[in-house]
């Protein structure tokens, strides 16, 4: 086998733990309880491919080479406090090794996600640990989601892996009576990672990417444990909905009406609705399900070039209900102002409290002034718009709206 560059090899290493990550950490986690120490082999794995195949080839199987390098440190690690050096002491024989590996690991990422909403970890921080944990974020990356400091995020989920090992948190297929209580924080982790697929714009971490696919996988999953819910399919309806539109965008941050429908991915779209409707007969609504609803009367309107407000007003108010927040009554806020004007859009937007720092807030606004001709405020609006996203083709689209807004002044 000829050694590949360095740079191939590490790119060859970061593709693989990229493609397998959940599936390694859920894997060594079941065998040892404990998520840290799994992570902890897994990056162990990850320096040791960083140092031997540049010298000795990628392997024909990199994913159960990794496998097998951070099962051999999870060992070392047990056995004794070793040092990192002395962790992989026989680098040499990984590869044949890994060929003893099945070709398809077990998938304990459901356990790894329930186990993630122990009783023992504070509610607010189960969604970030199953983020990493899962999906491999940074806590860098998902403190900047959460809008809190990476140290103080990094903290929380340092704590919480220690509490899921005290607890003696088992990582394996949960229960039957285990999973509706801690169903809806697992499926609002699974729509976390695919909002944060989502951005996804050329030249971001190419890890982002595969964030919308890794969760549509999982929604899968979850339909399929919980094959008598009818949220779950809700939620797998919702992904697929928003997933379909992804080739339209190109990239770049488009309005659904501002859309080439053409370009979307029809299929998805009916499997989509099929789910709904499957949903719907089991005759209990919920939040992810009036989500999905929204989000099928969008994309109807878009291919049909009229959109049904007074069905999506109804569904607002739905939502309000069944799961109030900012975001919901600021698009609720976006169906006011295209069935009553921009007068009530913006007595809406005026009602809702602790929106100032709502980037959606700022942007229904500039376009709330820009019908009503207030050319100034609109471009004030947009400024702060800008200034609350960090979303680089977000910020683009906004830009673009505040040049055209300058000349038309």
């Amino acid at each position: 086998m000829t050694p590949p560059a360095p740079d191939a090899a590490q790119a060859a290493a970061e593709r693989a733990v990229r493609a397998a990550y959940g599936r390694l950490v859920a894997l060594l986690a079941a065998r040892n309880c404990d998520l840290a120490a799994a992570e902890d082999a897994l990056s162990e794995a990850l320096r040791a491919a960083l140092e031997t195949w540049p010298r000795r080839g990628v392997p024909d199987r990199p994913e159960a080479w990794l496998m097998t390098a951070a099962k051999r440190a999870a060992g070392h690690a047990r056995a004794r406090a070793a040092t990192a050096a002395a962790a992989l002491p026989d680098l040499t024989l990984l590869t044949d090794e890994a060929s003893a590996m099945p070709d398809a690991f077990p998938d304990h990422r459901l356990g790894l996600l329930f186990a993630c909403t122990h009783p023992a970890i504070d509610p607010g921080t189960q969604t970030p640990l199953m983020l990493q944990a899962v999906l491999g974020l940074s806590a860098e990356r998902i403190a900047g989601a959460f809008l809190i400091s990476p140290a103080t995020m990094g903290q929380r989920l340092s704590r919480a892996k220690t509490r899921l090992r005290e607890a003696g948190a088992r990582f394996s297929r949960p229960d039957p009576d285990e999973i509706g209580p801690r169903l809806p924080q697992v499926m609002e982790a699974v729509l976390a990672a695919a909002a944060l697929g989502w951005e996804a714009v050329p030249g971001s971490d190419p890890a982002r990417a595969d964030l919308a696919s890794e969760a549509i996988y999982l929604a899968e999953l979850l339909a399929d444990l919980t094959p008598d819910q009818p949220e779950p399919k809700g939620l797998l309806s919702l992904i697929l909905h928003i997933r379909a539109r992804e080739p339209a965008r190109n990239g770049q941050y488009l309005a659904v009406f501002e859309q080439d429908t053409a370009l979307w991915d029809h299929r998805m779209i009916h499997r989509a609705d099929r789910l709904l409707a499957d949903a719907a007969a089991m005759g209990h609504f919920g939040r992810f399900q009036c989500e999905a609803a929204i989000q099928s009367v969008h994309s109807e309107g878009a291919m049909l070039g009229r959109t049904n407000w007074p069905a999506l007003a109804t569904l607002h108010a739905a939502l309000d209900r069944l799961s109030p927040s900012l975001g919901g009554a600021t698009a609720a806020a976006a169906v006011t102002l295209e069935l009553d004007g921009p007068k009530a859009a913006l007595a809406a937007l005026d009602a809702l409290t602790g929106a100032q720092g709502f980037q959606p807030w700022w942007a229904l606004r500039a376009e709330a002034l820009a019908r009503m001709g207030d050319k100034v405020g609109q471009a004030q609006a947009l400024h702060r718009a800008m200034g609350l996203t960090g979303d680089a083709a977000l910020r683009a689209w906004l830009a673009a709206r505040l040049s055209q807004a300058s000349q038309r002044s």
